[in-house]
């Protein structure tokens, strides 16, 4: 089972992955210096090294390699960093900055030790396994609820997005954070079901920041984001098949 897992047309899915990502951020990112000022330059190289930390982390992810928590520390911390200035700057943001800072940066530190525990730190793939149905109807209620809790806590804190019966802003900030938080825990216990929530993830991030590029069409670095989660969508449905193989 292991060796059918890196035969050349995986190798070569990641490698595409990696190559593509890379040169696309590369010309967005110098298509949207020209038009930015000294600070907005300065957050385009921040995000697109970020960004490009994180597709690495991805790959890895996706392959069951530990190195992926090392990619994965660069990713998250920028990316904080990243959310915070957007919600500063009146867009959503304040749960994802919340999120990286409390729980996806200490939580590469236990996904580290977890994957070592189950042999990815012996130079091969990680020992995946799968939930029980109990385990992801228990997954699906925690986000539910989580969901629901975490919009309301926003929604009373956060300022910058617009009032109203449902406030979009908040919404689109809840529900990448609750898949977060899902997707960060199964993925440090080596569970396949992860990738459902990355791939919530990634499409409620990349609506997320289109809402901010189309509010604030200044924010060149939003464009960065729009295109590391486009990527990372590929890559997550990529990971989903090669975890339904290794959790065999």
């Amino acid at each position: 089972m292991g060796s059918k897992l890196k035969i050349p047309s995986d190798k070569l899915f990641s490698l595409l992955i990696l190559t593509g990502m890379t040169v696309v951020t590369i010309v967005a990112t110098v298509f949207k210096m020209g038009g930015a000022d000294a600070s907005g330059k300065l957050m385009l190289l921040a995000a697109a090294f970020g960004s490009l930390m994180g597709v690495a982390a991805t790959v890895c992810s996706a392959n069951g390699l530990i190195i992926t928590f090392l990619f994965g520390l660069l990713d998250v911390t920028v990316y904080g960093v990243m959310c915070l200035l957007n919600w500063k700057n009146g867009q959503p943001g304040l749960g994802n900055a919340i999120l990286h800072f409390v729980y996806f940066v200490p939580m590469q530190f236990v996904g580290f030790a977890q994957w070592r525990r189950r042999g990815g730190g012996k130079g091969g793939t990680v020992k995946a396994r799968r939930l029980s149905p109990r385990g992801m109807l228990v997954s699906v209620l925690i986000f539910l609820a989580g969901s629901v809790a975490a919009y309301f806590i926003i929604a009373r804190f956060d300022k910058s997005a617009a009032e109203g019966f449902i406030r979009v802003a908040v919404v689109l900030d809840v529900l990448p954070l609750l898949c977060n938080i899902l997707g960060q825990a199964l993925m440090s216990m080596a569970y396949r079901e992860q990738w459902f929530f990355w791939i919530g993830v990634n499409v409620f991030s990349i609506t997320m920041w289109s809402f901010t590029l189309a509010g604030d069409p200044g924010s060149h670095y939003a464009l960065i984001y729009i295109i590391k989660y486009s990527f990372y969508l590929i890559n997550s449905i990529y990971g989903l098949k090669v975890w339904t193989a290794l959790s065999r």
